[in-house]
């Protein structure tokens, strides 16, 4: 009895986590889904290529 009763338990504890899990996942796809429709109404960025070229130390000879 006492091994059924700790199946049960770890049963639950997986189903738990799983369902835990999920909603995290769902969250995580909501704010992805929501900045998405932010980006569209908004103005497009303006490009940062400039800051990522530009080197931060003077080359060596």
């Amino acid at each position: 009895m006492f091994e059924y009763d700790l199946q049960q338990t770890r049963s639950a504890e997986l189903i738990r986590r799983a369902d835990a899990a999920r909603l995290v996942r769902e969250a995580v796809r909501a704010r992805r889904a929501a900045r998405r429709e932010t980006r569209r109404g908004a103005a497009p960025a303006e490009s940062h290529t400039s800051r990522f070229r530009r080197h931060r130390f003077a080359r060596a000879a």
